[in-house]
Order: structure tokens, then sequence, then C-alpha cells
């Protein structure tokens, strides 16, 4: 029998859910540009490229804050 505070606790603390992403607001923004045009990404692109940068961005200071840390200390 799982105890409820399991059950509410991530398996992984990296392990991140898209809306604790600072790039949720341009993740949202594009799924809803995609509901508002029926799936036509070519009217969408602005967004993407957004969102893609923004990724990029929290990608590489992840991998700044990385460098940083070490397994062994």
């Amino acid at each position: 029998m799982a105890t409820s505070t399991s059950a509410s606790a991530p398996q992984y603390q990296s392990a991140a859910r898209i809306s604790d992403s600072p790039c949720f607001p341009q993740y949202t923004a594009s799924l809803k540009c995609l509901e508002e045009f029926s799936s036509d990404k070519s009217k969408c692109q602005e967004h993407f490229d957004v969102y893609k940068e923004c990724k990029k961005k929290e990608r590489e200071a992840r991998l700044e804050r990385n460098k940083t840390r070490s397994f062994f200390s």
C-alpha cells in the first residue's frame, strides 16, 4: 500500500514538469495558437520559434549550473 507522501513526491528530483518550466507561457501560447488556427502549424511558426529560443536559453542555463556541480563532492 502506497502512502500519500510517496504518491505526491516526484520519482526523480531532476525530473521537471513542463508547468514548472520558465518557458511554460510560450508553450501554452503555441498550443493556443494551434487551437485557434485548427492545427495549421504555418500560422503559428512565430510562437514555435519563441518557445524554441526559450528552451535553448533554459538548457544553456542548466548546463552552466551543472558545470559547478560535482557527483563526488
